[in-house]
């Protein structure tokens, strides 16, 4: 009887940690330009988490990524980081993380940060150069099949601040580009991405340029593309911790 108590108890544990809900962290550090946005992009989240089955945490602090604290996340968002962000353990920690199949999201500025380090470069999927005035342009989604981007119509128009990018890793898989036709101030030529996803060293990574303005984080066809980079990210072979 007492063996029968004991394994029901080791089932039971076993249950509600596996069906407890993926949790992400939010890090949204700025050691450069502070986006406004990121005041109405942290609830946005907290509302997709909340409506769409996972967890989420927030913070500016680097000091969480250490390796006990990053193997609680099932991705890693990074909201509008700029500038310096790590120091050189932490930095070991986010590609530890990556290593052991960790998921990235990273929103706008996030690839205004970290110009000293080549491997962040890689990850992220770009470094940003500049950008014009904001202004509507037209954006091409080029891959619908994405769950970022299966609700989107094929050409998107919409206002926001158009980053031009350097430094574009090549292994990419591209969902959006902008026709720089459609607006002024454009650098990247006829193929200029906007959103992409890779796999990267054990890890996924999604970006989207898009969100530096405060009705992004109304807009219902920019959060369901955020949406389905946040779940593409997660993935489905996570540990809950």
């Amino acid at each position: 009887m007492k063996r029968t108590g004991l394994l029901l108890g080791v089932l039971l544990l076993a249950s509600e940690i596996w069906a407890a809900a993926p949790r992400v962290l939010v890090f949204y550090k700025t050691a450069g330009f502070y986006h406004e946005s990121i005041a109405k992009g942290l609830p946005a989240i907290y509302k997709l988490g909340s409506e769409n089955g996972f967890d989420v945490d927030s913070t500016r602090d680097a000091a969480a990524f250490n390796k006990t604290n990053l193997e609680k996340y099932a991705a890693i968002i990074f909201l509008s980081t700029t500038g310096t962000l790590f120091n050189s353990d932490q930095q070991k920690a986010l590609q530890d993380y990556v290593h052991n199949g960790g998921g990235i999201v990273g929103i706008h500025a996030a690839t205004d940060a970290e110009y000293e380090w080549p491997w962040y470069n890689r990850m992220m999927g770009a470094w940003f150069l500049d950008h014009p005035k904001q202004q509507t342009a037209v954006l091409d989604v080029v891959d619908r099949k994405h769950s970022s981007t299966q609700h989107l119509p094929e050409k998107w128009t919409r206002k926001d601040e158009w980053y031009n990018f350097k430094e574009i890793n090549k292994e990419l898989h591209v969902l959006i580009t902008i026709d720089e036709a459609s607006y002024e101030g454009g650098k990247n030529g006829h193929f200029h991405p906007m959103a992409w996803y890779h796999n990267f060293e054990g890890g996924r990574v999604f970006y989207t340029a898009l969100g530096h303005t405060d009705e992004s984080y109304t807009d219902p066809l920019f959060l369901k593309h955020l949406l389905g980079g946040i779940r593409y990210a997660m993935g489905t072979s996570f540990k809950r911790k």
